[in-house]
C-alpha cells in the first residue's frame, strides 16, 4: 500500500503521539487521524457532523478503556454495520483481561495486542503493526 489511512481511537494524549511518532518514522507513507472517545470515533467513521469529509480509513487501532463509549461497544457497531465491517480493527489496549480478549475476538476484532510500557517496545509494536497490515496483507479494494 502507498498511502495508508488510519484512525486511532485513544483517549491517552501520550499514547497518541506515540504511536503518531512510530508510524512517521516508519516505512510507509501513513496518515493518523485521532479521536479520543466512542462517541467521536462512531461520527468519524459514519461521516457525521465535522466529519462529513473524513476519510474511510484502511486500519482502526481502537482502546477499550474509552469515554463516552467504550471500545468493545464501538467495535460491535462497527462490525454490524455493513460499509464498516470491512475494517480491519485492532485492539490496541493495556488491558489484559482474558474476558476482553474473548469479548473483541467474538466481536470480529482482526487482532488484540498489548500496549507495551515501555518506549522500545511500543516501537517495536507500531513496526510489526506496519509490516503485518500494510506489507503482507491485501486489502478488498474500498467501495
Amino acid at each position: 500500500m502507498d498511502n495508508v489511512q488510519i484512525l486511532l481511537v485513544e483517549d491517552n494524549p501520550a499514547d497518541v503521539v506515540l504511536t503518531k511518532e512510530n508510524f512517521i518514522s516508519g516505512k510507509i507513507i501513513v496518515n493518523i487521524d485521532d479521536v479520543s472517545d466512542g462517541v467521536e470515533a462512531l461520527s468519524y467513521l459514519k461521516k457525521e457532523g465535522e466529519y462529513t469529509n473524513a476519510p474511510t480509513p484502511d486500519l482502526i487501532l481502537l482502546d477499550l478503556n474509552l469515554p463516552k463509549k467504550n471500545g468493545i461497544e464501538v467495535l460491535a457497531e462497527i462490525k454490524a454495520d455493513r460499509h464498516l465491517k470491512k475494517i480491519p480493527v485492532v485492539i490496541l489496549t493495556s488491558s489484559n483481561a482474558e474476558r476482553d480478549i474473548v469479548k473483541t475476538y467474538n466481536l470480529h476484532a482482526s487482532s488484540y495486542v498489548m500496549k507495551p510500557v515501555d518506549l522500545a517496545g511500543f516501537a517495536e509494536i507500531v513496526q510489526a503493526i506496519e509490516g503485518f497490515w500494510f506489507k503482507v496483507v491485501k486489502f478488498p479494494k474500498k467501495d
